[in-house]
C-alpha cells in the first residue's frame, strides 16, 4: 500500500539493500548461535511474522536444513494497550518448546521498546529458553525502556510523527523499507 498523498515517503533501503541486509543478520546469526537445531525464530506481529519467515528462509539457504520458525503475540503483556492503537491479537505459533533453545525475537522496528518488553514476559509464559536474542530490521532511537536489539538492519533516528515501513514482496507488492513523514 503506497504512502496516502499527505505523507512524503523516503526510501531508507531498496529491494537490493534490504535483500543485502537479510543475508547480512542471518549471517550474524549464524555467527552467535552455537547449535541451529535449537534455534527458533519468534517473529512478533505483525511484520516481525514475515520478517522472520524471510529469514528463516536465508538461514535454511547459509545453513542447509530448515530453521524453526513461529510467532510470539505480546499484546495482553503490554504495559501501554491504552496508548498503541486498538488491533487484534494474533495467534502466538510456536513450533516446538521453547525450552532450552536459542530464540531470536523479530521485529521489524523498534522504537520505544515497548513491545519487546511485553514481548519477553509474553515468552516467559511459554517456558525457559537457553538464550533471547533480538533482531529489529530498523532501529529508531527514542528508546523508554533499556531495551537494544542484538542484530539490527540499520539505525534510522525518527521523531515521533514519522513512521518506518518495512514492505516485503509476497505481502505488499513492492520491497523496501520506508521513512514515511506526514
Amino acid at each position: 500500500m503506497p504512502a496516502k498523498s499527505n505523507e512524503a515517503r523516503v526510501e531508507i533501503l531498496s529491494s537490493e539493500e534490504l535483500r543485502r541486509t537479510v543475508a547480512r543478520l542471518a549471517s550474524q546469526i549464524l555467527e552467535k548461535v552455537t547449535d541451529t537445531k535449537e534455534l527458533i525464530l519468534l517473529g512478533i506481529p505483525t511484520r516481525g511474522v514475515h520478517l522472520s519467515r524471510v529469514l528463516a528462509l536465508q538461514l535454511e539457504k547459509l545453513n542447509g536444513h530448515r530453521i524453526a520458525q513461529g510467532s510470539l503475540d505480546p499484546t495482553f503483556h503490554r504495559d501501554d494497550l491504552g496508548r498503541i492503537s486498538k488491533r487484534l491479537a494474533h495467534p502466538t505459533d510456536l513450533p516446538t518448546t521453547i525450552e532450552g533453545k536459542q530464540i531470536v525475537l523479530v521485529d521489524d522496528v523498534i522504537f520505544t521498546g515497548r513491545t519487546i518488553r511485553a514481548s519477553l514476559e509474553a515468552l516467559q509464559a511459554w517456558g525457559r529458553p537457553k538464550r533471547v536474542m533480538l533482531l529489529a530490521m530498523v532501529d529508531r532511537g527514542n528508546r523508554e525502556v533499556p531495551i537494544q536489539p542484538d542484530f539490527c538492519g540499520r539505525i534510522v533516528p525518527t521523531r515521533r510523527t514519522e513512521n518506518i515501513e518495512l514492505r516485503l514482496k509476497d505481502l505488499d507488492g513492492e520491497e523496501g523499507v520506508y521513512l514515511c513523514r506526514k
